[in-house]
């Protein structure tokens, strides 16, 4: 689908897995250079590739046999960054990452836990300042790339942890969470996520904290929202809505993806869509590239070139044990249904990612790709980053 044809019908961590391992690294560093030396897209090397929700994490780890007092995962007290998982980010391209930290769902108190995790990660940022920086502002990503570096943009995946206390809006966005998701799955004090099918929408409470949010400059993201949720809050919301990390219902009739009039309703206060690389593109069999494509296409379609990006969902280091690490994903599968946070779309036998657009060539490989279907390298700047630059800039200011 080429920018003519798109533009005539437009109107407009889970799993953070840190730890030690770097002898790994050099095959996947090769991988982001050879592999795509003859690429459609040249731009990568300048662009500002902004994945607004994901990671630095290295997935095998999680298949290393656990060891007494050493925890490799998010919610470690260590404060070093597996060295392949940052290396690959770095070589990926990836300039800014919407970092999910705090209460998504479990046994801990929300709001202390929360807490506990913006000091840490603050003490991770400092531990790795070669190589990480806090962004603040929109000019943060901009100079993390002028740097070299990965700007970590402290965000929530639910917002659980404000109780039923307004004023806390103003306590994370003064410890610097630049972005907050009003629900996750399930429903909690704001709003209905995805998985009620009640479809309530946004509470009283839940409409205050998005003024609220708006106050304070914080954006306001929709990811995982009931229906009704989410379009209650782009009515209510003063400033433009983000969507970090979706796909679209039109392709795929799952929960976790958002419908044309949610898309467009976004689009049109002037947010952006993020597209995931997750099993929610495809209803029946597993997703690939080409579905990535074909969700991004759709957005455009819907929202317009302006308003789309792009939102992983997971990080960039490749799997190298594909069998072994099915068994574990079912098992986490298994304990998220249980605990009754799982998405419809989440099945047995399907990793959370898009096997052919893992490793640090992931966002060359999406480019190029774009690039074959005939969209512009202008336009491919703009879902790479751009548009999510633009929006941060509006948000949080220059």
């Amino acid at each position: 689908m080429t920018d003519k044809h798109i533009s005539s019908q437009m109107a407009r961590r889970d799993f953070l897995r840190l730890g030690a391992g770097a002898a790994a690294v050099l095959p996947f560093l090769n991988m982001g250079s050879a592999a795509f030396a003859e690429s459609g897209y040249t731009g990568l090397a300048k662009a500002i590739v902004i994945n607004n929700l994901g990671g630095i994490d290295n997935p095998n780890l999680r298949m290393l046999p656990k060891k007494k007092d050493a925890n490799p995962v998010a919610g470690s007290k260590d404060t070093s960054l597996d060295p392949r998982a940052m290396a690959d980010a770095i070589k990926s391209g990836t300039t800014a990452v919407n970092l999910t930290l705090g209460y998504v769902a479990g046994p801990e108190e929300p709001f202390e836990y929360t807490v506990s995790e913006i000091a840490r990660w603050n003490r991770i940022i400092d531990h790795h300042g070669d190589q990480l920086l806090k962004v603040w502002t929109a000019a943060d990503i901009e100079r993390a790339k002028q740097e070299g570096k990965i700007g970590i943009i402290m965000g929530f995946q639910n917002a659980t942890m404000m109780g039923n206390r307004l004023e806390r809006v103003d306590t994370f966005a003064g410890l610097g969470v630049k972005i907050i998701q009003l629900t996750y799955n399930v429903r909690n004090q704001l709003g209905d996520g995805s998985m009620e099918a009640e479809n309530k929408g946004l509470t009283g409470f839940g409409k205050d904290v998005v003024l609220r949010l708006n106050d304070a400059r914080v954006a306001v993201d929709l990811s995982h929202s009931g229906e009704r949720t989410c379009l209650d809050a782009i009515a209510t919301s003063k400033a433009p809505i983000c969507i970090s990390h979706t796909g679209c219902r039109a392709l795929a009739d799952l929960p976790r993806n958002k419908t044309d009039e949610e898309l467009r309703l976004m689009a049109d206060k002037g947010g952006v869509a993020g597209i995931y690389f997750m099993p929610f593109l495809k209803e029946d069999s597993f997703p690939t590239a080409d579905d990535v494509v074909a969700h991004i296409e759709h957005a455009i379609k819907v929202c317009g070139e302006d308003h789309v990006g792009i939102g992983t969902d997971g990080g960039t280091t490749a799997v190298d044990d594909m069998k072994g690490f099915h068994k574990i994903i079912d098992d986490e599968i298994t304990r998220r249904q249980k605990a009754g946070i799982s998405a419809r779309g989440e099945k047995m036998g399907v990793v959370p990612f898009i096997p052919d657009l893992q490793g640090p060539g992931q966002f060359q490989k999406l480019a190029d790709m774009l690039s074959a279907r005939g969209h512009s390298s202008v336009r491919i700047d703009k879902v790479l980053g751009g548009n999510f630059l633009r929006y941060y800039r509006d948000i949080w200011g220059a």
